[in-house]
Protein backbone atom coordinates (compact mmCIF):
# COMPACT_ATOMS: atom_id res chain seq x y z
CA UNK A 1 0.00 0.00 0.00
CA UNK A 2 2.91 2.13 1.07
CA UNK A 3 4.39 1.89 -2.51
CA UNK A 4 1.38 2.38 -4.37
CA UNK A 5 0.50 5.64 -2.31
CA UNK A 6 4.12 7.12 -2.37
CA UNK A 7 3.69 6.76 -6.57
CA UNK A 8 -0.11 7.27 -7.67
CA UNK A 9 1.07 10.00 -9.81
CA UNK A 10 3.84 7.99 -11.57
CA UNK A 11 2.15 4.37 -12.33
CA UNK A 12 5.05 3.23 -14.16
CA UNK A 13 7.11 4.38 -11.63
CA UNK A 14 5.56 2.45 -8.86
CA UNK A 15 5.27 -0.57 -11.21
CA UNK A 16 9.30 -0.57 -11.28
CA UNK A 17 9.80 -0.44 -7.63
CA UNK A 18 7.50 -3.29 -7.05
CA UNK A 19 9.76 -5.03 -9.62
CA UNK A 20 12.51 -4.02 -7.77
CA UNK A 21 11.18 -5.59 -4.82
CA UNK A 22 10.21 -8.50 -6.22
CA UNK A 23 7.66 -9.64 -3.85
CA UNK A 24 4.75 -11.86 -5.03
CA UNK A 25 2.86 -13.12 -1.70
CA UNK A 26 1.41 -16.51 -2.19
CA UNK A 27 -1.34 -17.44 -0.78
CA UNK A 28 -0.51 -20.52 0.91
CA UNK A 29 -2.43 -20.28 4.86
CA UNK A 30 -4.56 -23.77 4.29
CA UNK A 31 -0.75 -25.41 4.31
CA UNK A 32 -1.61 -24.44 8.38
CA UNK A 33 -4.38 -26.55 8.69
CA UNK A 34 -2.91 -30.30 6.88
CA UNK A 35 -0.21 -32.43 7.57
CA UNK A 36 0.68 -34.00 5.10
CA UNK A 37 3.32 -31.40 4.50
CA UNK A 38 6.16 -34.18 6.76
CA UNK A 39 9.33 -34.28 5.50
CA UNK A 40 9.25 -38.18 6.20
CA UNK A 41 7.10 -38.07 3.13
CA UNK A 42 9.89 -36.88 1.26
CA UNK A 43 12.64 -38.55 2.84
CA UNK A 44 10.55 -41.82 1.88
CA UNK A 45 10.28 -40.25 -1.99
CA UNK A 46 13.89 -40.08 -1.64
CA UNK A 47 14.38 -43.53 -0.59
CA UNK A 48 12.10 -45.47 -2.52
CA UNK A 49 13.12 -44.13 -6.33
CA UNK A 50 16.68 -44.04 -5.21
CA UNK A 51 16.62 -47.67 -4.27
CA UNK A 52 15.18 -48.35 -7.24
CA UNK A 53 17.29 -46.39 -9.36
CA UNK A 54 21.19 -47.53 -7.46
CA UNK A 55 19.15 -51.44 -8.39
CA UNK A 56 18.88 -50.81 -11.69
CA UNK A 57 22.60 -49.22 -11.83
CA UNK A 58 24.57 -52.03 -10.04
CA UNK A 59 22.83 -55.21 -11.75
CA UNK A 60 24.08 -55.40 -15.35
CA UNK A 61 21.10 -57.28 -16.32
CA UNK A 62 18.62 -54.67 -16.04
CA UNK A 63 20.88 -52.66 -17.95
CA UNK A 64 18.52 -52.74 -21.08
CA UNK A 65 16.40 -50.10 -22.53
CA UNK A 66 13.04 -50.44 -21.01
CA UNK A 67 14.90 -50.45 -17.01
CA UNK A 68 17.00 -47.60 -18.34
CA UNK A 69 13.72 -45.48 -19.28
CA UNK A 70 12.42 -46.44 -15.80
CA UNK A 71 15.49 -45.04 -13.92
CA UNK A 72 15.19 -42.43 -15.63
CA UNK A 73 11.91 -41.73 -15.32
CA UNK A 74 12.23 -42.03 -11.55
CA UNK A 75 15.10 -39.72 -11.63
CA UNK A 76 12.48 -37.48 -13.27
CA UNK A 77 10.11 -37.60 -10.18
CA UNK A 78 13.46 -37.12 -7.96
CA UNK A 79 14.31 -33.60 -9.78
CA UNK A 80 10.50 -32.46 -9.28
CA UNK A 81 9.65 -33.04 -5.80
CA UNK A 82 13.35 -31.99 -5.23
CA UNK A 83 12.76 -28.82 -6.79
CA UNK A 84 9.51 -27.97 -5.37
CA UNK A 85 9.42 -29.32 -2.17
CA UNK A 86 12.03 -27.57 -0.01
CA UNK A 87 10.17 -24.34 -0.79
CA UNK A 88 6.76 -25.99 0.14
CA UNK A 89 8.79 -26.69 3.90
CA UNK A 90 9.96 -23.42 4.50
CA UNK A 91 6.26 -21.86 3.60
CA UNK A 92 4.69 -24.38 5.54
CA UNK A 93 7.21 -23.46 8.29
CA UNK A 94 7.14 -19.54 8.14
CA UNK A 95 4.48 -17.23 9.42
CA UNK A 96 4.64 -15.68 5.49
CA UNK A 97 4.55 -17.30 2.11
CA UNK A 98 6.74 -15.23 0.18
CA UNK A 99 8.03 -15.69 -3.04
CA UNK A 100 9.58 -13.54 -5.54
CA UNK A 101 8.63 -12.99 -9.07
CA UNK A 102 12.19 -14.36 -10.44
CA UNK A 103 11.67 -17.25 -8.15
CA UNK A 104 8.34 -17.86 -9.27
CA UNK A 105 9.00 -17.98 -13.01
CA UNK A 106 11.72 -20.13 -12.26
CA UNK A 107 9.54 -22.92 -10.21
CA UNK A 108 7.06 -22.76 -12.99
CA UNK A 109 10.01 -23.20 -15.30
CA UNK A 110 10.88 -26.83 -13.47
CA UNK A 111 8.02 -27.57 -12.79
CA UNK A 112 6.52 -27.64 -16.67
CA UNK A 113 9.89 -28.85 -17.98
CA UNK A 114 9.87 -32.26 -15.71
CA UNK A 115 6.48 -32.46 -16.42
CA UNK A 116 6.51 -32.63 -19.97
CA UNK A 117 9.88 -34.61 -19.81
CA UNK A 118 7.93 -37.08 -18.21
CA UNK A 119 5.35 -37.28 -21.06
CA UNK A 120 8.47 -38.04 -23.08
CA UNK A 121 9.85 -40.82 -21.41
CA UNK A 122 6.72 -42.74 -20.73
CA UNK A 123 6.33 -42.26 -25.01
CA UNK A 124 10.03 -43.70 -25.27
CA UNK A 125 9.03 -46.38 -23.07
CA UNK A 126 6.07 -47.26 -24.78
CA UNK A 127 7.86 -47.15 -28.33
CA UNK A 128 10.23 -49.80 -26.42
CA UNK A 129 7.55 -51.92 -25.72
CA UNK A 130 6.15 -51.63 -29.05
CA UNK A 131 9.76 -52.54 -30.75
CA UNK A 132 10.40 -55.49 -28.34
CA UNK A 133 6.94 -57.02 -29.03
CA UNK A 134 6.11 -56.34 -32.21
CA UNK A 135 9.08 -56.13 -34.21
CA UNK A 136 11.25 -58.76 -31.99
CA UNK A 137 14.13 -59.35 -34.86
CA UNK A 138 14.59 -55.95 -35.00
CA UNK A 139 15.06 -54.85 -31.64
CA UNK A 140 18.38 -55.22 -31.17
CA UNK A 141 18.88 -53.18 -34.04
CA UNK A 142 16.85 -50.33 -33.35
CA UNK A 143 17.09 -49.68 -29.71
CA UNK A 144 20.64 -49.54 -29.56
CA UNK A 145 22.54 -47.45 -26.74
CA UNK A 146 23.13 -44.32 -29.07
CA UNK A 147 19.12 -44.49 -29.41
CA UNK A 148 18.43 -44.41 -25.68
CA UNK A 149 21.03 -41.97 -25.17
CA UNK A 150 18.93 -40.06 -28.04
CA UNK A 151 15.52 -40.55 -26.04
CA UNK A 152 17.05 -39.45 -22.35
CA UNK A 153 19.17 -36.55 -24.26
CA UNK A 154 15.72 -35.17 -25.90
CA UNK A 155 13.61 -35.91 -22.54
CA UNK A 156 15.24 -33.09 -20.69
CA UNK A 157 17.37 -31.27 -23.28
CA UNK A 158 14.91 -30.55 -25.50
CA UNK A 159 11.81 -29.71 -23.05
CA UNK A 160 14.12 -27.36 -21.24
CA UNK A 161 14.58 -25.22 -24.46
CA UNK A 162 10.79 -25.13 -25.02
CA UNK A 163 10.05 -24.33 -21.79
CA UNK A 164 12.35 -21.67 -21.71
CA UNK A 165 10.75 -19.43 -23.61
CA UNK A 166 7.72 -19.35 -21.80
CA UNK A 167 9.34 -17.40 -18.51
CA UNK A 168 10.60 -15.19 -20.73
CA UNK A 169 8.00 -14.00 -22.40
CA UNK A 170 6.16 -13.43 -19.27
CA UNK A 171 9.13 -11.78 -17.39
CA UNK A 172 8.58 -8.12 -17.87
CA UNK A 173 5.17 -8.51 -17.92
CA UNK A 174 2.90 -6.27 -15.77
CA UNK A 175 1.38 -7.05 -12.55
CA UNK A 176 -1.75 -6.12 -11.24
CA UNK A 177 -2.57 -8.68 -8.39
CA UNK A 178 0.06 -10.14 -5.95
CA UNK A 179 -1.56 -12.66 -4.25
CA UNK A 180 -0.93 -16.05 -5.81
CA UNK A 181 -3.59 -18.86 -5.27
CA UNK A 182 -2.60 -22.30 -4.35
CA UNK A 183 1.03 -23.76 -3.02
CA UNK A 184 3.08 -23.75 -6.09
CA UNK A 185 3.95 -21.62 -8.98
CA UNK A 186 2.03 -23.27 -11.98
CA UNK A 187 -0.20 -22.04 -14.88
CA UNK A 188 -2.24 -19.70 -12.49
CA UNK A 189 0.76 -17.30 -12.40
CA UNK A 190 -0.81 -15.86 -15.55
CA UNK A 191 -3.89 -14.35 -13.77
CA UNK A 192 -1.68 -12.33 -11.62
CA UNK A 193 -0.99 -9.77 -14.66
CA UNK A 194 -2.99 -7.25 -15.87
CA UNK A 195 -3.09 -8.36 -19.42
CA UNK A 196 -2.49 -11.51 -20.64
CA UNK A 197 -0.49 -12.47 -23.34
CA UNK A 198 -2.09 -13.39 -26.53
CA UNK A 199 1.63 -14.67 -27.43
CA UNK A 200 1.93 -16.49 -24.56
CA UNK A 201 -1.29 -17.37 -24.84
CA UNK A 202 -0.54 -19.15 -28.54
CA UNK A 203 2.51 -20.41 -27.15
CA UNK A 204 1.71 -22.49 -24.03
CA UNK A 205 -1.13 -23.71 -26.29
CA UNK A 206 1.05 -24.67 -28.74
CA UNK A 207 3.51 -26.43 -26.03
CA UNK A 208 0.74 -27.80 -24.60
CA UNK A 209 -0.41 -29.83 -27.57
CA UNK A 210 3.56 -30.94 -27.93
CA UNK A 211 4.09 -31.98 -24.64
CA UNK A 212 0.67 -33.48 -23.48
CA UNK A 213 -1.59 -34.97 -26.20
CA UNK A 214 0.47 -35.76 -28.81
CA UNK A 215 2.99 -38.36 -26.66
CA UNK A 216 -0.51 -39.31 -25.06
CA UNK A 217 -1.85 -40.70 -28.51
CA UNK A 218 1.81 -41.66 -29.65
CA UNK A 219 1.22 -43.94 -26.33
CA UNK A 220 -2.29 -45.28 -26.81
CA UNK A 221 -1.09 -46.03 -31.07
CA UNK A 222 1.72 -47.85 -29.54
CA UNK A 223 -0.16 -49.99 -27.05
CA UNK A 224 -2.97 -50.48 -29.68
CA UNK A 225 -0.55 -52.49 -31.73
CA UNK A 226 0.78 -54.09 -29.15
CA UNK A 227 -2.68 -55.09 -28.20
CA UNK A 228 -3.55 -56.40 -31.50
CA UNK A 229 -0.31 -58.40 -31.85
CA UNK A 230 -0.53 -59.72 -28.67
CA UNK A 231 -4.23 -60.93 -29.23
CA UNK A 232 -3.15 -63.03 -31.89
CA UNK A 233 -0.61 -64.40 -30.03
CA UNK A 234 0.04 -67.06 -27.16
CA UNK A 235 -1.13 -66.73 -23.68
CA UNK A 236 2.57 -67.16 -22.49
CA UNK A 237 3.08 -64.05 -24.97
CA UNK A 238 -0.20 -61.99 -23.67
CA UNK A 239 0.94 -62.51 -19.75
CA UNK A 240 4.90 -60.96 -20.29
CA UNK A 241 3.15 -57.97 -22.73
CA UNK A 242 0.45 -57.46 -19.69
CA UNK A 243 3.16 -57.82 -17.24
CA UNK A 244 5.66 -55.22 -18.57
CA UNK A 245 2.86 -52.72 -20.36
CA UNK A 246 0.54 -52.48 -17.69
CA UNK A 247 2.80 -50.40 -15.19
CA UNK A 248 3.01 -47.93 -17.64
CA UNK A 249 -0.52 -47.18 -18.33
CA UNK A 250 -1.52 -46.92 -14.77
CA UNK A 251 1.66 -44.49 -14.42
CA UNK A 252 0.35 -42.55 -17.71
CA UNK A 253 -3.32 -42.21 -16.38
CA UNK A 254 -2.33 -40.83 -13.23
CA UNK A 255 -0.11 -37.90 -14.63
CA UNK A 256 -2.50 -37.44 -17.55
CA UNK A 257 -5.38 -37.04 -15.45
CA UNK A 258 -3.58 -34.76 -12.51
CA UNK A 259 -1.95 -32.82 -15.51
CA UNK A 260 -5.54 -32.49 -17.17
CA UNK A 261 -6.44 -30.78 -13.77
CA UNK A 262 -3.75 -28.52 -14.11
CA UNK A 263 -4.36 -27.27 -17.63
CA UNK A 264 -8.37 -26.89 -16.59
CA UNK A 265 -7.18 -24.51 -13.63
CA UNK A 266 -5.38 -21.96 -15.42
CA UNK A 267 -8.01 -21.71 -18.48
CA UNK A 268 -11.20 -22.23 -16.35
CA UNK A 269 -12.33 -18.90 -14.53
CA UNK A 270 -13.56 -21.35 -11.43
CA UNK A 271 -12.60 -21.18 -8.06
CA UNK A 272 -11.59 -24.63 -6.72
CA UNK A 273 -12.03 -25.03 -3.32
CA UNK A 274 -8.49 -24.93 -1.01
CA UNK A 275 -8.72 -28.46 0.01
CA UNK A 276 -9.28 -29.58 -3.39
CA UNK A 277 -6.53 -27.65 -4.93
CA UNK A 278 -4.12 -28.57 -1.86
CA UNK A 279 -4.81 -32.00 -2.78
CA UNK A 280 -4.08 -32.00 -6.41
CA UNK A 281 -0.90 -30.27 -6.14
CA UNK A 282 0.26 -32.91 -3.16
CA UNK A 283 -0.61 -35.54 -5.56
CA UNK A 284 1.97 -33.82 -8.47
CA UNK A 285 4.81 -33.12 -6.29
CA UNK A 286 4.23 -35.73 -3.77
CA UNK A 287 2.30 -38.80 -4.09
CA UNK A 288 2.94 -39.28 -8.04
CA UNK A 289 6.21 -39.65 -7.22
CA UNK A 290 5.74 -42.00 -5.01
CA UNK A 291 3.32 -43.42 -6.84
CA UNK A 292 5.85 -44.37 -9.57
CA UNK A 293 8.55 -46.20 -7.50
CA UNK A 294 5.71 -48.44 -6.22
CA UNK A 295 4.37 -49.50 -9.45
CA UNK A 296 7.72 -50.14 -10.71
CA UNK A 297 8.94 -51.77 -7.81
CA UNK A 298 5.77 -54.06 -7.34
CA UNK A 299 4.49 -55.19 -11.19
CA UNK A 300 7.85 -55.11 -12.32
CA UNK A 301 9.37 -59.01 -12.11
CA UNK A 302 12.90 -58.53 -12.35
CA UNK A 303 12.84 -55.19 -10.50
CA UNK A 304 10.58 -56.58 -7.50
CA UNK A 305 13.37 -60.08 -7.50
CA UNK A 306 16.14 -57.64 -6.34
CA UNK A 307 13.71 -55.64 -4.32
CA UNK A 308 13.15 -58.62 -2.36
CA UNK A 309 17.16 -60.25 -2.37
CA UNK A 310 18.00 -56.67 -0.92
CA UNK A 311 15.36 -56.29 1.62
CA UNK A 312 14.44 -60.29 2.28
CA UNK A 313 17.60 -61.95 1.79
CA UNK A 314 16.58 -65.01 4.58
CA UNK A 315 13.80 -65.97 1.84
CA UNK A 316 16.14 -66.65 -1.09
CA UNK A 317 17.97 -68.69 0.82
Amino acid sequence: NKLFTENFDDHHHAFRVLRSAERCLLKMSELKFHKPFDIQTYILIIFSNSTIVGIIVINKALHEPMYIFIAALLINSLLYSTAIYPKLLIDFLSEKQIISYSACLFQWFIYYTLGSSEFFLLSAMSYDRYVSICKPLQYPTIMRKTTVKMFLILAWILNACQMSVGPLLIANEKLCFFVLKGIICNSTIQKLHCVISTVQNIYSLILFVIAVPLPVLFILFTYTRILIITYRSSREVRRKAAQTCLPHLLVLINFSCLSAYDVLLSRLETNVPKTVRLIMSLQIILYHPLFNPIIYGLKMKEIYKHLKKLFRPDKLN
